[in-house]
């Protein structure tokens, strides 16, 4: 996901009452809404509450008056606000705790600054935009205003910070899944990218803070290219969006609430079933073009190439060389 931004300031969560003015005025959709009515709905005063709306419409909310006639929304807006993607993952750890900002340096960062503080499991970090993206190692990620999803979340499993691969990997399973319930196929990538004809769709980074034998959170960071339709010129051959892809514009909003549902599937899965690491590592495997037999060059230990040769029973890609199988611990893979 990304790094905090160089000034160092705490990002500014959404003010609450933003959604609160969504949600009222989605209830109301059919009717014009007086300005009174929705100030005293939401617990602010009729000047607040014109502010508000102008904030709202700021960020693209298409909001039709003004304070003398009344407030209508001309349609629900495709913004991840708590208000509209809670009710849409009822009966997930992901529910109850939905963070939401319109502008952060860092979801992941913000997200294990929480951890760190005492957020409870199930913490989920949102943002419409972000101003350092970044994945694995020194890469950058890209995080157009309202255009992808930028998605953080906090999970405390008792386990060994061994284990701790498998947790990206299933992450990479419940995005698969969350796009392909819309009937879209994309390609896993080992350890944490998502791929639709070859070019990058979403990226997975998985941070985790740990003692010696036991993991005390794990923040998952996962960003996915949705509605974007361009790219900066370094990434136009590698990149893709759900979009370009498909040729139509998709509902972030449904998109996030089935990525969280699937994540909270996974996870479930993993704490609850005795064989369901063995059972990630095998559906990781079956469903990767990248996993077995593929001819890959390894960035890592100054760079080899080879055949990839499945998955170890952690997680880790074995690649046949000249020299013997290998396993890929850290480094990052491309197709040759």
């Amino acid at each position: 996901m990304s790094r905090r931004a160089a000034t160092n300031r705490p990002a500014q969560q959404t003010d609450a009452r933003l959604g609160q003015i969504v949600r009222v005025l989605s209830n109301y959709s059919t009717m014009v809404i007086s300005g009174a009515k929705l100030a005293a709905e939401i617990g602010a005063t009729r000047a607040e509450v014109w502010r508000l709306v102008q904030q709202l419409r700021h960020y693209g909310v298409s909001i039709e008056g003004r304070p003398a006639t009344g407030y209508r929304l001309r349609s629900i807006p495709d913004l991840l606000l708590p208000e509209i993607v809670a009710p849409l993952i009822r009966g997930t750890i992901f529910s109850h705790f939905i963070h939401h900002y319109y502008r952060i340096g860092s979801t992941n960062t913000t997200a294990l600054e929480a951890a760190a503080a005492g957020a409870p499991e199930g913490s989920v970090f949102l943002a419409e935009q972000q101003t350092s993206g970044r994945g694995r190692g020194s890469h950058s990620w890209n995080s157009q205003r309202s255009s992808g999803i930028y998605c953080s979340v906090i999970l405390r499993p008792a386990m060994p910070p061994s284990e701790a691969l498998v947790f990206s990997l299933a992450a990479g399973l419940a995005v698969q899944a969350a796009i392909q319930s819309f009937r879209v196929p994309v390609d896993l990538k080992w350890p944490n990218d998502l791929l639709i004809g070859g070019r990058k769709v979403c990226g997975i980074l998985t941070e985790m803070a740990a003692e010696a034998t036991r993991v005390r959170h794990i923040v998952i960071g996962i960003g996915i290219n949705v509605n974007q339709i361009t790219f900066p010129p370094e990434l136009q051959n590698s990149a893709i969006s759900l979009q370009l892809a498909t040729g139509k514009e998709w509902s972030r909003v449904e998109l996030c609430a089935a990525l969280l549902k699937s994540l909270d599937q996974e996870y479930r899965t993993l704490l609850e079933r005795p064989n369901a690491r063995e059972s990630v590592l095998l559906r990781f495997q079956e469903r990767s073009s990248y996993v077995k037999g593929r001819k890959i060059y390894v960035e890592e230990n100054g760079g080899y190439h080879g055949t990839t040769y499945g998955l170890d029973d952690r997680g880790f890609l074995r690649v046949h060389t000249p020299d013997g199988i290998r396993l890929v611990l850290s480094g990052s893979i491309r197709a040759v």
